[in-house]
Order: C-alpha cells, then sequence, then structure tokens
C-alpha cells in the first residue's frame, strides 16, 4: 500500500505575519477571495481592501456578483474579542450590507453564540458568518489554508420566523418556491455546469453568475401568470443594454426565439427576458422546467458572453 502523508497545522502567523499587510493584502486577490466565496456559497466581486466608512475603515469591502449586495469583511487572526465584533457591526450598517463575514484564528463561545444570535433575530435581508482560517501542510509541501463555517445562516429557520412575525406572509406559495430552487440547485449540481449554484431562498428569482459583473442570469417564477422566465440582467447602467440591444437580430436568431427588452426607464436596471408557460404547483413538471432553466441560462452565456466576452 502506497504510504500516505500526515497533515498538521501550520501557525498563521507564519505565514502572515501582518493582519493588514499580509492576509487582507493575501485574500484580496481574486483566487484567494474565490477560495472564501466557494465555502460560503456566495458569487464575490472584490471593491476595496481597507475601505473608509466614516472614520473607521473596513478590512474588505466586496459585493455579491449577481444583486450588487454589499458584503463586508472583518479579519481578526487571533481569537475573537468584543472589539472586533463591534466593529463588524458598525462596519455592516455603515454601507448597509447584506453579508457579514468575520474571519478569525479562534472562536469564543460567547461570539459563537452571539452571531448565532444576530442570524436568529434578524431577517433574512442580512446573513452573519464567523469563519474561522487554518493552514495545513503535508510534510515539506506548501501550506494550504482552509476556511471553516463556525455560524452560519440557518434559511429554513428565518423563513419559518419571517412567516410567524408577519402573520402567515410566508404562503404556501412561498414555501413552494424555496422547495422549487433547491431542487432545481439539486438538479444543477447534478449536471456537467459552469454554474455556481447558490442556497434557495423563498422567493420568486434565482440569481446565477455570469464571469462578468455587467450582467448575470436571473431565473424567475410568476405563479400568477403562470410562467417562468430567463433574463439577462443588468443591475447598473443602460450601457450593457445598449450594447446588447445594437446586436438584437443577431441575439434572437441565434437562440431562434424573440426576446423581451425591457429598458426599464427610470432605473438603473435593464433585463433582457425569454418566457415560457409553467404551473409551479405541478411538481410533475419541476424536472422539466428545471432543463429548460439550465440550458436557456447555458445558451444566454454563450450567445451574449460571445457579443462581451
Amino acid at each position: 500500500m502506497e504510504e500516505l502523508g500526515k497533515l498538521h497545522k501550520v501557525p498563521l502567523r507564519q505565514i502572515w505575519v501582518h493582519e493588514a499587510h499580509a492576509f487582507t493584502k493575501w485574500l484580496s486577490d481574486e483566487a484567494n477571495l474565490t477560495l472564501l466565496a466557494e465555502e460560503l456559497d456566495l458569487d464575490v466581486t472584490f471593491l476595496q481592501a481597507e475601505a473608509a466608512i466614516g472614520k473607521f475603515s473596513v478590512d474588505i469591502l466586496a459585493e455579491q456578483t449577481t444583486s450588487g449586495k454589499k458584503i463586508v469583511i472583518e479579519n481578526q487572526l487571533e481569537q475573537t474579542n468584543h472589539g472586533h465584533l463591534g466593529q463588524l457591526i458598525t462596519y455592516a450598517s455603515g454601507v448597509d450590507a447584506s453579508f457579514v463575514v468575520w474571519i478569525v484564528a479562534s472562536e469564543r463561545e460567547e461570539h459563537k453564540r452571539a452571531i448565532d444570535w444576530l442570524n436568529e433575530h434578524t431577517d433574512e435581508e442580512v446573513s452573519f458568518f464567523l469563519v474561522r482560517v487554518e493552514l495545513w501542510q503535508i510534510g515539506d509541501s506548501p501550506a494550504a489554508p482552509k476556511f471553516v463555517i463556525v455560524s452560519q445562516p440557518n434559511d429554513w429557520a428565518k423563513a419559518a420566523k419571517h412567516s410567524t412575525e408577519t402573520g402567515g406572509a410566508m404562503t404556501e406559495v412561498k414555501l413552494r418556491q424555496l422547495d422549487f430552487w433547491e431542487r432545481f440547485r439539486e438538479f444543477g449540481l447534478s449536471q456537467e455546469s459552469s454554474f455556481n449554484f447558490r442556497k434557495a431562498q423563498p422567493q420568486h428569482w434565482y440569481d446565477m453568475g455570469t464571469g462578468s459583473t455587467k450582467w448575470y442570469i436571473s431565473l424567475t417564477l410568476n405563479s400568477q401568470s403562470e410562467q417562468m422566465a430567463c433574463s439577462v440582467y443588468m443591475s447598473k447602467d443602460k450601457t450593457q443594454f445598449k450594447l446588447f440591444e445594437s446586436k438584437k437580430t443577431e441575439i434572437e436568431t441565434k437562440l431562434g426565439s424573440p426576446l423581451e427588452w425591457m429598458e426599464l426607464p427610470g432605473k438603473k436596471a435593464s433585463r433582457i427576458r425569454l418566457s415560457v408557460p409553467c404551473k409551479l404547483s405541478n411538481e410533475k413538471k419541476w424536472p422539466e422546467y428545471f432543463s429548460w432553466m439550465l440550458s436557456t441560462a447555458h445558451q444566454f452565456v454563450s450567445i451574449f458572453g460571445d457579443i462581451d466576452p
């Protein structure tokens, strides 16, 4: 039998001597930030290191690639303390963050409970993560980083809490939407797909990154009109929409179908949509819906990606 190596832990300060100048700089690199993003199941786009928030500065300011929602990341290469917990909340409120990430060397139980409490007592619009960073080595190999999630949101618990607090606003339709997207995610993960399938939420849309910061794929369900759709969504300005619109004939010819071109005057966002009939209540048809959504999303990425590679 081939001899196996033995893992051993490497002290963090042996590699990252200085928290800001070494670790934050390392994490700001796209490839390293992607390691964290994959563990968090988020599409993350780096914005700025040591970003000013009033008189303070957050270690890393980022955003969710698909939605543009703000992400604050606070690094602490030591055991958690009250000071950093307070800083984290201050930074999050300063940029109205939707995702709050605290990366630490080790955690006190009371601080883990504090993050758990924040996730339990806030709505689904904000999520808190406590993440331990570790370094591991086999023999004389280079040290390899590993992110371990210590505390994270419980999406089902938040959905149930929202339902109770709003007197039943979490309707059967919302729960069905959550079930649909969870099963769509399972379907997507079982396929040979280039998409990163994030966690499902009880809502009528599901977004997927395309590798571009200018546009992404948005899948939607409309139980009232009994339609589902695949859209190219541009959340920031009209420039990208105008570029695609200039190639309208070419795009629709390649797709073999006309599209809805929705510039949405008065809003920053625009979308280009293809809709087809569906019936959310008919679960037997869901696999067919999953297949249409994923194949159409791949078509969109191929066709629109040729215009904006």
